[in-house]
C-alpha cells in the first residue's frame, strides 16, 4: 500500500473512531451519503439544485455530530474531547461552527443584496432567490473546501492537504459501505457501537514493515 494509501485509511480509521460511535450519527451519515450521491450528480446538470442538495446532505450530518454523538471524555480511545479536536484535521466543531454560520448569512447576504454585486442576475421571481441561494451554498461549500485544503498545506505539507480533499470527496462511498448495518443495529436498541473497541483494520491493510503512519483525523 503506498503511502498515501496507507495516510488516506489512518484518516478514515481515527474519523470512524473518535466521531462515529453513535448509532444514530453513524444512520444519519448514511442518509447524508446517500443525499450527497445525488448532489454529486447534480453538480454539472444543475448547480443550483446540488447546493441545495448538498447542504440538506451536511445539515443532515452535522446534526448526528452536535446532537447524538459523545463529546465527553472518550472511555473507548482513552483520551479527552479537547485532545480529538486539537488534532482533527479537517473541520472540528469550532470550524464547523463558522462554516455553518456562514451559511447561514448567505441568505441574508442576497435579500441585502440581490444581486450580490452583479454576480448574479436581478431576481426575476422567489425561485430566482432560492436558486440563485443553492448558488451561493455551493460557492460556501467549495471554498470552504478549497480554504481549508490551503491552511493545510501551509500547516502540513500538500500531501496532508490532498489526502484530506480525497477522504472528504469519497467519504459518501465509504460512509455507504461502513454504515449500512447502522439503521438495523439502531432498531435493535444498540445506541454505541460496540465494534470500536476492538476495531483494527486501519493497521490491518498496512503493511507490516511500513513505517507507522500518523493518526490524523
Amino acid at each position: 500500500m503506498t503511502s498515501f494509501k496507507r495516510t488516506l485509511q489512518t484518516q478514515r480509521f481515527d474519523d470512524y473512531r473518535y466521531y462515529h460511535q453513535s448509532r444514530i450519527n453513524q444512520t444519519l451519515h448514511l442518509i447524508s451519503a446517500v443525499i450527497f450521491l445525488v448532489c454529486y450528480a447534480l453538480l454539472f446538470k444543475d448547480p443550483a439544485l446540488s447546493g441545495l442538495v448538498g447542504w440538506l446532505a451536511m445539515l443532515t450530518r452535522q446534526t448526528g455530530h452536535f446532537f447524538f454523538e459523545p463529546n465527553g471524555y472518550d472511555e473507548v480511545n482513552g483520551v479527552s474531547n479537547e485532545h480529538k479536536e486539537a488534532i482533527k484535521v479537517g473541520y472540528n466543531q469550532k470550524r464547523k461552527i463558522v462554516l455553518l454560520v456562514v451559511w447561514g448569512l448567505a441568505p441574508a447576504s442576497l435579500i441585502l443584496a440581490p444581486t450580490l454585486f452583479g454576480l448574479f442576475p436581478p431576481p426575476a421571481g422567489r425561485m430566482d432567490f432560492v436558486r440563485h441561494v443553492g448558488v451561493l451554498w455551493l460557492l460556501v461549500g467549495i471554498g470552504g473546501g478549497l480554504f481549508r485544503m490551503i491552511q493545510l498545506f501551509a500547516m502540513r505539507g500538500v500531501g496532508i492537504g490532498l489526502i484530506w480533499v480525497t477522504k472528504v470527496l469519497t467519504d459518501p462511498f465509504h460512509n455507504i459501505a461502513l454504515y449500512w448495518r447502522s439503521p438495523l443495529a439502531l432498531l435493535r436498541g444498540e445506541m454505541i457501537d460496540p465494534t470500536i473497541k476492538g476495531a483494527r483494520w486501519a493497521e490491518e491493510e498496512t503493511d507490516g514493515d511500513a513505517e507507522p503512519t500518523p493518526h490524523l483525523t
